[in-house]
């Protein structure tokens, strides 16, 4: 059990810190998804921070800090329930299929953790 934890949550960290830098980064097709689902690219830096946030939080949950794993894979999935929820209110749907995945990589993170852990 714990070899999927770590390989999910590892996947997830990368996939997470790896949108964490292109949303620092302004990158191209940040900013067309931002434009496309209505979100003011005044909020990309908070929302890079918070994938980052919750990337570093993983790793320090793989690390034994397990509550804060818990924590930070927790926050992405409520902030990944926020992105796909933001893609179906504008109405964007031929590529809700990023968000989602991202939603489902922190939420197998998320009910791997409880199970390496109880």
């Amino acid at each position: 059990m714990f070899t999927a934890y770590a390989a999910v949550t590892v996947l997830t960290i990368a996939a997470n810190a790896f949108e964490a830098v292109a949303n620092f980064a302004r990158a191209r097709f940040v900013l067309a998804n931002a434009a496309e689902v209505g979100v003011p690219t005044s909020w990309l830096p908070m929302l890079g921070a918070l994938k980052g946030a919750g990337a570093a939080g993983l790793l320090l949950g793989l690390l034994g800090l397990r509550f804060v794993g818990t924590a930070a894979a927790a926050g992405l999935v409520l902030f990944f329930v926020g992105a796909v929820a933001a893609h179906v209110r504008a109405r964007v749907f031929y590529n809700i299929a990023f968000p989602g995945a991202f939603l489902a990589l922190a939420a197998a993170s998320l009910v791997l953790t409880q199970a390496v852990t109880h």
